[in-house]
């Protein structure tokens, strides 16, 4: 390709269409913050141009406030030499039109087609998102497989959590990065530089083959999977001396040297999240056995309160939101998390500041601090996650939190003036029976209960939230068989019963819960092989794309898609779901290095079914999960002693910070 080629603009296209489509603003970009650079940006620094189409595979109105994608794009366009554009999947209204007119998958900057970028980087949060990645291929006007594709195809790179097993897509990706991406991104970026200015060596293979060397990239092609008569997998071996075994993740360590997001791009459409997030710590090893963002996140790398002072108030002058999340797996755990909301609570009073935590550990409240973060006025419900419905249940899971725990934090956010409670639990989790499902209504009424006694009013609520437990890779409950969704659906229809039969606080008790059909699905995209690429395919053939949306999902489509595409494999769905594996079984992502110690895992699978608690290793003695000598890390928290930013309280009138 030319340095000079610049492929068209395919807004002119685009734009009749969208008076015929729902939402259209979301397909116009040019929002604030949002970067358009030249096609052609390298050549001006001497160096090839290195191009990435950025993929959130769902709706703008979800994709948008996602912060992997948001800390790549300014990440990649901060080098002069590298473009990054961002994409969605569309709605079907416009896909159709789409078709209708020949006109491709875009980017949302420039509306440049996908096809004519380097790399179609895909960040997966969700497996029910791989249908849509179908989706935007196809759109793309790209060949469907991977080993279709042309030279001039993008390479189609997946990343996010749900890439730690990207066996299922193995089929429709060129190779997967699992971990943080910061590094990873420009890592895969200078590879690509280096390839082109020799001239494109070997092709597209070259490069795949470059990739997969590091040993930091994983490249389906170059790994053959063989297996046992039984179905199971025999061996995942690499096909070529030069390409490793295993591929490692990638873990960023000191957060405080890439604060990402700066200038986050601000929607012009509605968004699930309209506010400036920090991350203020990265990891967790509280070592819930049902959490696999908290397994293969590890070790704790904390941001310093100064890091997170600047970037709240660089974030704020660059956006105009008056929302700050300070996110984390558990941001309670931060060891400066009391100076941290204190003085953003001091430097913002009186404005329309207002700060949020996502939910709060029971064992990690305070009531001080939930009253930093109501004090500007803004006071909602507060939301814990027991997870478990019975103290035994809690031991399981290695979720160290008793019932009088809860009830003693809930006590004191009651009897200091909060009305309402969220508690969120799990369905189906190992060992469960009905009994530690329906402990779950008499706990709620103990917090309705004690909200009264403590508040003097009746106006007291509970909103129970319950979600169907998917069992994940690189946690210890690997292993587990997933309880059907017959028997979720008969566990939750038996706590509504039990609730509704209250008289006395069962109207004070929301229950909100989803069927347990298509937490099924994930759990066979979740601990799926090769072969469930061709059911993925055969429910995109037949019309399934937005499977994360109710509107959208169909289970007897995947039902059907399963029992055919399977036909001739030995396996089906209840073997990739409900079905238990041993220690001795080759799992589908063995291959892929998270840092955990496989026998760790194990073992800590059997503490769980002997219902023994494991401590945090944060403050504890190493538990020897093999993450920080595997991968040359270590966990890295405060106190620092620092304090948050050397400058004056916020301007009452402007909202800006004083010089």
């Amino acid at each position: 390709m030319s340095t000079t080629y610049e492929p068209r603009s395919l807004f002119a296209e685009l734009e009749p269409l969208l008076a015929q489509v729902s939402k259209p603003i979301q397909y116009v970009g040019g929002e604030h913050n949002s970067v358009r650079k030249d096609w052609n940006c390298g050549a001006e620094a001497g160096h090839e141009t290195v191009r990435w189409a950025l993929m959130y595979p769902d709706a703008y109105e979800v994709g948008q406030p996602n912060q992997g994608v948001a800390i790549l794009y300014e990440i990649l366009n901060e080098r002069d030499w590298i473009l990054a554009e961002r994409t969605y999947a569309v709605w079907p209204d416009l896909a159709a039109l789409m078709r209708e007119h020949n006109l491709p998958q875009f980017t949302l900057d420039s509306h440049r087609s996908v096809a004519e970028f380097d790399v179609l980087g895909v960040s997966f949060a969700t497996e029910l998102g791989y249908t849509n990645l179908l989706q935007a291929i196809d759109l793309a006007q790209m060949p469907l497989h991977a080993v279709d594709r042309r030279e001039q195809d993008p390479i189609v790179l997946a990343g996010g959590h749900a890439a730690f097993n990207p066996e299922p897509i193995a089929d429709f990706v060129d190779a997967a990065v699992i971990g943080d991406g910061e590094e990873a991104s420009l890592l895969v970026s200078e590879i690509i530089q280096e390839w082109k200015a020799e001239g494109r060596p070997e092709g597209r293979d070259g490069l795949l083959l470059r990739l997969a060397e590091t040993g930091a990239v994983y490249v389906p092609k170059f790994y053959e999977v063989t297996y046992l008569p039984d179905g199971r997998i025999q061996r995942v071996a690499p096909t070529l001396p030069s390409v490793p075994f295993q591929v490692r993740k990638h873990t960023l360590m000191d957060l405080d040297q890439w604060p990402y997001p700066k200038k986050p791009i601000v929607p012009l459409a509605e968004t699930v999240h309209e506010r400036y997030s920090v991350e203020i710590f990265r990891g967790c090893t509280r070592g819930c056995r049902f959490c696999q963002a908290g397994m293969i996140t590890r070790p704790v790398r904390e941001r310093s309160i100064e890091t997170v002072g600047h970037m709240v108030a660089e974030g704020l002058r660059s956006t105009g939101l008056e929302e700050v999340g300070l996110l984390s797996l558990s941001s309670a755990d931060h060891s400066e998390i009391g100076d941290i909301t204190k003085q953003l609570a001091d430097w913002y009073e009186g404005t329309n500041v207002s700060l949020s935590l996502p939910s709060t550990r029971v064992d990690a409240f305070n009531i001080d601090l939930a009253n930093e973060l109501s004090r500007n006025g803004r006071r909602s419900g507060l939301t814990f996650a027991p997870e478990g419905g019975s103290e035994r249940m809690r031991k399981v899971i290695n979720k160290m939190v008793s019932e009088d725990d809860l009830i003693q934090t809930v006590a004191t956010a009651f009897g200091n003036g909060w009305r309402q409670v969220k508690l969120y639990f799990m369905c189906g989790l190992p060992t469960e029976t009905d009994e530690d499902v329906l402990a779950i209504a008499d706990m709620a009424a103990r917090v309705i209960e004690t909200g009264r006694e403590v508040s003097g009013t009746r106006d007291i609520r509970c909103t129970v939230s319950i979600g169907g437990f998917v069992p994940k890779p690189h946690t210890p409950f690997q292993w587990a068989g997933q309880a059907s969704a017959e028997t979720i659906d008969h566990r939750l229809f038996a706590l509504r019963d039990k609730i509704k039969a209250n008289r006395q606080y069962g109207k004070a008790i929301g229950l909100r819960y989803h069927d347990g059909r298509p937490g099924i699905i994930e759990g066979l995209l979740s601990r799926g092989d090769r072969r469930v690429g061709r059911v993925i395919e055969q429910v995109w053939r037949s019309g399934g794309i937005f499977d994360g949306w109710s509107e959208h999902f169909s289970y007897d489509r995947w039902v059907e898609a399963c029992s055919t595409a399977l036909a001739d494999q030995g396996v089906d769905l209840d073997w990739y779901t409900v079905r238990e594996r041993e220690y001795d079984e080759v799992l589908p992502w063995d291959h892929l290095d998270a840092g955990l110690d496989r026998d760790w895992l194990w073992e800590d699978w059997q503490d769980a079914l002997d219902e023994t608690e494991v401590e945090d290793c944060r403050w504890t003695p190493c538990y020897d999960c093999g993450v920080c000598p595997q991968m040359q890390t270590e966990i890295q928290i405060g106190p620092t002693g620092r304090t948050l930013l050397p400058l004056t309280v916020v301007s009452r009138d402007l909202g800006r910070a004083a010089n």
